[in-house]
This record gives C-alpha cells, sequence and structure tokens, in this order.
C-alpha cells in the first residue's frame, strides 16, 4: 500500500484584520513540507486545486513543478484537478511537462469539484457540471492514449488530427485517477474505463463507504479489467502528534475552517464532539498519536483492500513547524509500521 500527504493550502484568516496569511509564504512552506515527506520516504504527495480565498493553491501542478526539483523519488500529483472547468489538452501538457521535468513521477487526480468558483470563473455553465466532466474525461483519456488526437463531443470545438505535446516519459501515459465523493454514479464511471478509485472520506464512518467500494470492484471486474492492476485509494484527513496537547489544539485550526465552508453550505458550527467522534477507531480522522493513526490505516487496509491512503495534513492551516513535525512522524514512524504490518 502507497502511503502519502495531500493538501489544499489552507490560509488562516488574523482574526483581528479578517484577511487570510501571505499566500507566498504558505506556498514557501508547501515545498519544504513537500522535500520533507520526500526525505521520509513517503510515496506521493498530492495537491489539490482551489479558487477561494482560504486556499493558496489554484494550479497545483506549477507548484508540483516546483517541487520536483527539489524531491527525488515521491509520486506528485493532483488531489485533484476540477477536469469539469478545465482545458484537457492543456491539463495533459502541464502534467507531462512535469512528468518530464520529475524523471516520470506525476499523475494526475481528476474530479468534478466539490466547490463550484470555477465554473463560473472559466465561464462554465453549472447545469452542464455533469456532461462536462464526462466529455472533458472522455478527451483527456484520448490524449492520453493517442499522440495525435480525433475528437468530437458537444460543449466543445472538435480536435482534428492535432498533435498534442510534449509527451509524458510512459508511451506518452500518464496514471489519471478518479476521485470520488461518494456517488454511485462516479465509482461506476471510473470502474468502467479500468481507471484507479480514490475516495474522500472525511465525514461519517469509513465503514458506510464499504458498499460503494465494493461496488466499484464488482463493476471493474465485470468490464473486465485486469484485477491486478487494481487500484483504490482513500484520501482523508490527518494529523499527528504524540503530544495529547497538540491534539487537543488542534481542534481550534480544524473547526475553524470547517466552519468557514460550511458557512456557505449551510452546516452547524462544527463541535468538539464531532472531533472526538471522528478521532475514534470507526470515525473519518485520522488525527491522533502514532499508534493510533497506524492502527486505523490497517484497519482501511482490511476493511476495504486500498492500495494507497493518502493523508490530507493541512486542514485549518496548523503552523509550519507543526506541520513538519507531523509529516515526519508520518514518515519515519507510521508509515514503516504499516509496511512492516503489511509484510512490506
Amino acid at each position: 500500500m502507497e502511503l502519502g500527504i495531500g493538501m489544499f493550502g489552507d490560509l488562516s484568516f488574523d482574526p483581528a484584520t479578517g484577511k487570510p496569511r501571505n499566500a507566498k509564504v504558505k506556498l514557501q512552506e508547501i515545498l519544504a513540507q513537500i522535500k520533507l515527506a520526500d526525505e521520509v520516504g513517503l510515496d506521493v504527495f498530492g495537491l489539490g486545486e482551489h479558487h477561494r480565498p482560504d486556499y493558496a493553491v489554484s494550479s497545483p501542478e506549477i507548484v508540483l513543478a516546483a517541487a520536483a526539483s527539489i524531491t527525488k523519488n515521491i509520486k506528485l500529483t493532483s488531489t485533484v484537478t476540477v477536469l469539469s472547468s478545465a482545458e484537457p489538452v492543456k491539463v495533459y501538457q502541464d502534467f507531462a511537462t512535469l512528468d518530464l521535468i520529475s524523471n516520470g513521477r506525476a499523475e494526475i487526480g481528476v474530479g468534478r469539484g466539490s466547490f463550484i468558483e470555477s465554473f463560473p470563473l472559466f465561464g462554465y455553465d453549472l447545469k452542464n457540471y455533469d456532461q462536462l466532466f464526462e466529455e472533458k474525461l472522455d478527451l483527456l483519456l484520448n490524449i492520453n492514449t493517442n499522440e495525435v488526437v480525433n475528437w468530437k463531443g458537444q460543449l466543445r470545438a472538435p480536435l482534428i488530427n492535432q498533435q498534442v505535446l510534449p509527451r509524458a516519459t510512459n508511451d506518452g501515459q500518464l496514471p489519471i485517477w478518479i476521485a470520488v465523493g461518494g456517488t454511485p454514479e462516479s465509482v461506476l464511471r471510473a470502474a468502467k474505463l479500468g481507471l484507479p478509485l480514490i475516495v474522500a472520506i472525511i465525514g461519517g464512518m469509513p465503514k458506510q463507504f464499504k458498499p460503494l467500494i465494493e461496488y466499484y470492484k464488482e463493476q471493474y471486474i465485470l468490464h473486465r479489467h485486469d484485477i491486478t492492476k487494481m487500484q483504490i485509494g482513500i484520501h482523508s484527513h490527518s494529523f499527528l502528534s504524540n503530544e495529547p496537547q497538540s491534539i487537543t489544539d488542534y481542534y481550534s485550526n480544524y473547526a475553524s475552517q470547517m466552519n468557514r465552508i460550511g458557512a456557505s453550505r449551510g452546516w452547524p458550527s462544527y463541535s468538539k464532539m464531532q472531533y472526538e467522534t471522528g478521532r475514534a477507531k470507526e470515525g473519518a480522522l485520522f488525527i491522533g498519536d502514532t499508534n493510533e493513526v497506524t492502527e486505523k490505516i490497517l484497519y482501511m487496509h482490511e476493511l476495504f483492500g486500498i492500495t494507497r491512503f493518502i493523508g490530507h495534513m493541512d486542514v485549518g492551516d496548523p503552523s509550519h513547524s507543526t506541520m513538519m513535525k507531523s509529516i515526519e512522524l508520518f514518515g519515519k514512524t507510521v508509515a514503516p509500521a504499516v509496511r512492516k504490518a503489511l509484510g512490506k
């Protein structure tokens, strides 16, 4: 099982001014954090795309390209690229360029987007939310397979004998993961296409997702894809510290971001009870000491048979020093313990 870290580049807000902290500083911190994740032996690092004042990253591929120059082994992926409001030709070109810079370490995670700010920003109509994703995914997969592309859809101009360059290192093909939030339609799409699946589990109880993941496995096999190539991952909020007070203190960071997002979605205020329930074995938060997080990841492997776990680690913008310590614990303590338990 691959183990990695994901981030969105959360920005905390100054309570006095109401302004987010400096994005320049945050981006420099993220690069240092990716470098450390590589040094401590983690397998993958993912960065998400957002177009809001509370996130510093709108172009994951740019930050990942910078990270490629200071890392050696870690895979670099988007978690996720909002493909519905992106241009598939440019997405492929950007990640193929990243792949060349990183010597074959680039991947793409694509999704429809749980945040919708990018749609009006780039001139897309939300009434086409589903169709945009289906068409653009079809085009991206075509480009990923063919250097010279012939393609026609309904919402974008056709491509006729168009050469898409540069090409990625593996005969031009990049790993493309489908990221889902829990809808059967999205899972079925990934299974039909034989694409790796990553499920965002950030609330409730993970075991509630078991029927969904079993559905993916059944459909993947039904559509006659090679079962030895099946890949399933989960992406969940995570934070590590062996100091109980640090875990207690992290609640304020976590709740502040959840409340900021919740305010626009009609959610009730995030409570300490939700935090502690989420941290329990059956909860969706991988927040705790190294033993607790190790046991929980192994439980996910037992429950789902996952091949990848990504701990989303910067919710609420904890301090850089705190993040560095959390990453170090994940790479030096949790990852070796998980690998040993799985005999790898």
